[in-house]
C-alpha cells in the first residue's frame, strides 16, 4: 500500500481551513474586544453607539492617523528644506568641517563589518596589520567615527520641526481644554464615564498627536541618534498605545490632560537646542532652565501626583475597577519611570550648568574632539626605528607622512 499521502489534507479537510482560520481570527477578534476588557460592568459596546445626539469615539477614526503620518513626513520635508534652512543660514548655523582621514581597506572593513569602536587588544593587532601605530590607528577610528555623526545643520532643522509643532500643539490644546469643567476639576473626568460624547477639538487632538508620533516613529532611524535611543523608542510606542487605549476606552478626557503637559516641556526643550545650535548661549541657558522647571512640575508633579491620581484614585468612586482600568494606568506609570530617567539626564546638564558651561544636550551623541590645535598640524612622532617623522591632523595621534 503506498502510503505517500497519509498524511496530507483530504479535499474537504483543505476547503475547511479558510473557516477554521476566519473561525480563529473571529474568536481572537471577540476576545479582544470583550467588553469586560474595555469598559465597567453592566456597560456593553452597545452603549457607546452614536444616538441622541451623542458622538462617541470608534476604533476606525484611528486609521486616518497612518496617512496623516507619511502627510506629517512630507510637510516635515518641506519645512526642513525650504523653512528651516534658508532661517539657519540667516542665524550663520555652519556644518563644522570634520577632517578627513586616510584611506584604509584594512581599518574601514573592521569599522563596518565588526565595531566602530574597537578595544585596546583590537587597535594592537590592526596596528600590526597597517603598519601604523596605536595612536594612528585611534586617531582614524576617532575620526571615522565623526564622519557618521549628524551635522549641526541637520540637528538644528530637525529642532526647529519640532519645536514648531509642539508650539502649534501646545496652543491648540490650551483652545481646546481651556473652557472645559475637567480643565479645572478632575474629578469631572469621570462624570458620566463612559458615556461621554466626543468633541470635534478632542477629534482632531487625538488625530493631530497620534499622526505626528507614528511619523517619530517612522522617522526616528533617520533623525539625530541620541544615547537614548531605545527610551525614545519606548516612549514612543508607549505613548502611541497610551492615546490608542485611551481613544477606544473612551478616556479621551484624560489623554488630552496626558499631551498638553508632555508638549508644555517640550517647547522649551526645542527651543533651547535652537538657541544652542545658533551659539546664543545665554538665551540657550536661560531658556534650558525654564525648561528644567517646566519639566519638573508638569511630568514630575502634575503628571503623577494631579493626572495619574485622578485615573487610580477617582475612578472606582464611580464604578467598579475593571482591566482598562489597570492596563490604563499602567500605561501612565510607564511613561512616570521614562520621566524619571530623563529627569536624571537632565539634572546632570544643571549641574553642567550651575558648575561649569552648558554646552551640549545629554542624549546627544556628541562628536568626538580633536586634540589640542596647535598640535594638529606638526606633531613629532616616534617610530619604531628610533627616528622622527612629522606627522600631520590628529594631535598627537597624527597619521605619519613616510619619506
Amino acid at each position: 500500500m503506498n502510503n505517500r499521502n497519509t498524511f496530507l489534507p483530504s479535499q474537504q479537510e483543505t476547503s475547511l481551513e479558510p473557516g477554521r482560520v476566519s473561525g480563529m481570527i473571529q474568536t481572537i477578534g471577540e476576545w479582544f474586544w470583550w467588553d469586560r476588557l474595555w469598559l465597567p460592568v453592566n456597560l456593553t459596546w452597545a452603549d457607546l453607539e452614536d444616538k441622541d445626539g451623542r458622538v462617541y469615539a470608534k476604533v476606525s477614526d484611528l486609521y486616518i492617523t497612518l496617512p496623516y503620518s507619511v502627510v506629517f513626513l512630507i510637510i516635515r520635508y518641506v519645512f526642513e528644506r525650504f523653512v528651516a534652512t534658508p532661517f539657519a543660514a540667516c542665524l550663520g548655523v555652519r556644518e563644522k568641517n570634520i577632517l578627513k582621514i586616510e584611506s584604509n581597506p584594512i581599518l574601514e572593513h573592521f569599522f563596518t563589518s565588526q565595531s566602530k569602536t574597537p578595544a585596546k587588544v583590537d587597535i594592537q593587532g590592526l596596528s600590526k596589520k597597517c603598519s601604523w601605530s596605536s595612536r594612528q590607528v585611534e586617531c582614524w577610528f576617532r575620526r571615522r567615527r565623526n564622519q557618521e555623526r549628524p551635522g549641526i545643520l541637520k540637528k538644528f532643522r530637525e529642532a526647529s520641526w519640532r519645536f514648531v509643532f509642539y508650539l502649534g500643539a501646545l496652543i491648540g490644546g490650551l483652545i481646546a481644554l481651556y473652557d472645559k469643567p475637567w480643565f479645572y476639576n478632575l474629578r469631572e473626568l469621570w462624570n458620566t464615564y463612559p458615556k461621554q460624547s466626543i468633541l470635534e477639538s478632542q477629534y482632531w487632538y487625538y488625530i493631530l498627536e497620534m499622526s505626528f508620533y507614528w511619523s517619530l516613529l517612522f522617522s526616528i532611524t533617520f533623525d539625530v541618534k541620541r544615547k537614548d535611543f531605545k527610551e525614545q523608542i519606548i516612549h514612543h510606542l508607549a505613548t502611541l498605545t497610551l492615546l490608542a487605549f485611551s481613544w477606544c476606552g473612551n478616556y479621551i478626557r484624560v489623554g488630552t490632560l496626558v499631551m498638553l503637559v508632555h508638549d508644555a516641556s517640550d517647547v522649551f526643550l526645542e527651543s533651547a537646542k535652537i538657541f544652542n545650535y545658533i551659539k546664543w548661549e545665554k538665551v540657550c541657558n536661560s531658556i534650558f532652565v525654564l525648561f528644567a522647571v517646566v519639566f519638573m512640575v508638569t511630568r514630575l508633579v502634575i503628571f503623577p501626583f494631579w493626572i495619574i491620581h485622578s485615573t487610580w484614585v477617582y475612578p472606582p468612586d464611580y464604578y467598579p475597577v475593571f482591566f482598562g482600568y489597570y492596563f490604563f494606568n499602567a500605561m501612565l506609570v510607564i511613561l512616570l519611570m521614562l520621566h524619571i530617567f530623563w529627569a536624571y539626564l537632565i539634572l546632570r546638564m544643571v549641574k553642567k550648568f550651575l558648575f561649569g558651561s552648558l554646552t551640549k544636550d545629554e542624549r546627544s551623541d556628541n562628536e568626538e574632539e580633536e586634540e589640542d590645535d596647535d598640535e594638529r598640524e606638526n606633531i613629532m612622532s616616534e617610530e619604531h626605528d628610533g627616528h622622527l617623522k612629522v606627522s600631520n591632523g590628529c594631535g598627537r595621534r597624527g597619521v605619519t607622512n613616510h619619506h
